[in-house]
């Protein structure tokens, strides 16, 4: 499994160093000497100039999330690790970067205007409103989905054996705190001396704190007016997200995704020292049969894997990102490489670190059958051990970083629905901004509560 993620991060790499000096100088030709709308507007709310170092760990964060996780754990296991990771790659590099970068680098040059504004200049009325909706309600399921795959670590477990079960209450406690941190941080930030170097020196270990406290306090949600403890959560999330999206980026969007961007360069990290030192063999099959047909009861390999495959790969979503909220942030035009181009290249490093979690495993093992965040955190559990990390603690950490990767998506995908409702309706200022925001959030919302059934 050595050569396999260590040849992928080389190729990964020269890929930035070739073909993404290529797109910047040849194809967007990036120059720092047009003003970007960061710098013009600067209104201190959605439009704030920010370094490339902060910027990359938010943006990374907000486009990574769950989706370059569960996309390649599932059809890994759907379709075997072979066609899962020649797709990681080749639609990457050839892709998945360019058309994030794109994006950034199209809005960036058109005032900071999101793709469905940018749309509206070129499409009749009618078409502009369709391809709002459209986007709106791929929002609204991103964040259902995305949603109900985090709250489901809060209310389920892993043994790890001797009867130790890692998960539920202890994960849900953990979140919590961690979600209080980006906040202190960010204020401290805005109004003290304190920089952020010495803030990222301060905050990480409490995030490290905060993981370990979990255990010792689980919270254990009941059942409430009828309700399930996993669907409690999910309104637990969703206020979340409606109180988050219409703060300013500075006191929970960036520093919350620059810690958040930690846990991911953490993960890949202790990924490499298990693929190093570790000595993992591949044990699941490169190929699952028949190709054509998928794995069992899964739908044909084309198009499937490529749709199941987004995040780590090609993702339209991340064009909303990048036009949404990252190009109102972008300091300089030069910048658009590493965060756009860049970001991607390390997205598809984590994607491959998840596929390789799905690599050591047999394929008759009983984790094949667990939610992928499950089998994420157990395969980051198992490299943490290495370098003496106990199972328990770093299964926990494994859970943590697919929650937190979760957590900027949710914000970003509410926001981004918040600008889509106020751009058809002309809603303006703080009540546009907030109904904006409640309808937005308040449909997925609902959808995550109720049970749907055949008739």
């Amino acid at each position: 499994i050595i050569f396999i993620v260590l040849g992928s991060a080389a190729l990964l790499y020269l890929a930035y160093r070739t073909y993404g000096t290529f797109l910047s100088k040849k194809i967007y030709e990036l120059d720092n000497a047009r003003v970007t709308p960061a710098v013009e507007v600067n209104d201190g709310l959605d439009y704030v100039p920010t370094e490339p170092k902060f910027l990359l760990g938010q943006h990374f964060s907000a486009i990574a999330a769950a989706g370059p996780v569960t996309g390649p754990i599932i059809a890994g296991i759907a379709y075997g690790w072979v066609p899962a990771l020649i797709w990681i790659l080749l639609g990457t590099v050839f892709i998945g970067g360019v058309q994030d970068m794109g994006a950034l680098v199209a809005s960036v040059r058109n005032k900071g205007r999101s793709i469905t504004e940018t749309v509206r200049t070129n499409v009749s009325k009618s078409a502009w409103i369709l391809f709002n909706l459209f986007v709106w309600l791929t929002l609204v399921m991103v964040v259902v989905a995305f949603t109900d795959v985090t709250t489901s670590s809060f209310v389920n477990a892993i043994d790890i054996g001797n009867g130790q079960m890692v998960g539920g209450g202890a994960i849900a406690t953990s979140s919590l705190l961690y979600l209080a941190l980006p906040v202190i941080m960010g204020f401290l930030l805005r109004y003290t001396k304190l920089n952020l170097l010495w803030a990222t020196i301060i905050f990480l270990p409490l995030v490290a704190v905060a993981i370990w406290v979990g255990k010792y306090i689980p919270l254990t949600m009941p059942s409430i007016g009828g309700l399930g403890p996993q669907k409690i959560w999910n309104i637990i999330i969703m206020v979340y997200c409606l109180v988050a999206a219409v703060l300013p980026v500075w006191m929970l969007l960036q520093p919350r995704g620059h810690l958040g961007g930690y846990f991911l360069y953490a993960s890949v990290i202790v990924a490499a020292i298990g693929v190093l030192f570790g000595g993992f063999k591949i044990a699941y099959p490169a190929f699952t049969t028949p190709l054509s047909a998928g794995s069992k009861a899964w739908f044909p390999l084309f198009p499937m894997m490529f749709i199941t495959i987004a995040c780590g790969a090609c993702s339209g979503f991340h064009s909303l990102i990048s036009s949404g909220t990252t190009s109102k942030q972008l300091k300089r035009e030069s910048d658009a490489k590493v965060i756009g181009y860049g970001a991607m290249l390390m997205e598809s490093v984590v994607a491959v670190i998840a596929l390789s979690t799905v690599m050591i495993l047999a394929k008759d093992s009983a984790l094949l059958t667990k939610s992928p965040n499950f089998v994420y955190a157990s395969g980051i559990g198992s490299f943490m051990q290495l370098i003496g990390v106990s199972p328990a603690f770093g299964i926990s950490f494994g859970l943590m970083a697919f929650t937190t990767f979760v957590y900027d998506t949710l914000d970003i995908c509410v926001r981004l629905g918040r600008h889509i409702i106020q751009e058809l309706t002309g809603w303006k200022g703080w009540f546009g901004r907030i109904i904006s925001t409640v309808i937005t959030g308040g449909v997925p919302m609902i959808l995550t509560v109720i049970t749907l059934t055949d008739p």
